[in-house]
């Protein structure tokens, strides 16, 4: 398999992550976003939205970071990362709206301000971002990982955001909680950190 990122991409990171996790054999190709090569020819005939991660897996185009892990999961039977059940799986569903939602528009839109001189909002969005970290520091206060006892791909959509959120200025010393979620992930046999970035709180 062949994953097209960029390594300070939360999206592309979560991709790799969730590979890396399962331990499939895998090339990461890197995109140069500075260069605009994800809007280069070549690359939108990968993925005409123009956007990283996608994955080739020979020949087979899979675009969008939680749509990458559905694909794995599914592909490889890995049901205890992605479970069969109907409701196990809508809460699963839930969190990757999450992810694609509120965490892409609190904690990543934050961290996208200092890191790539985005256009938006500061107040905005790290208020929007403490929200969101609310309600997770609620849900992981009765059970170790967001949406079952084990870790499933809901914790991996939300893991890189959230864990570079003081890159944007988010302060996470207030979610316990969610600080020692992020440890035990970090903790599990396949992890593969987030490049790290001078910035925000981390300058």
């Amino acid at each position: 398999m062949k994953l097209y990122h960029h390594p300070l991409s939360g999206h592309s990171h979560r991709a790799r992550l969730f590979l890396s996790l399962l331990g499939v054999p895998h090339e990461l190709v890197e995109v140069d976003l500075a260069q605009r090569a994800h809007k280069a020819p070549e690359y939108l005939r990968i993925n005409p939205f123009g956007q990283v991660p996608a994955l080739d897996d020979a020949g087979t185009i899979v675009t969008d970071s939680n749509a990458i892990m559905v694909y794995l999961a599914r592909k490889l039977g890995k049901t205890e990362w992605l479970p069969t059940s109907p409701l196990a799986e809508a809460r699963i569903q839930k969190w990757l709206s999450v992810a694609a939602g509120q965490i892409a528009y609190g904690p990543a839109a934050a961290r996208l301000i200092t890191v790539f001189g985005a256009d938006f909002r500061s107040e905005e969005v790290i208020q929007r971002a403490h929200g969101v970290l609310a309600l997770i520091e609620a849900q992981l206060s009765s059970q170790a990982f967001i949406a079952a006892s084990q870790p499933t791909i809901a914790d991996v959509a939300l893991y890189s955001y959230i864990a570079r959120a003081p890159e944007g200025f988010v302060d996470l010393s207030a979610y316990p909680q969610v600080r020692d979620w992020l440890a035990r992930i970090e903790a599990l046999p396949g992890f593969v950190d987030f490049q790290r970035t001078p910035a925000g709180l981390e300058a």
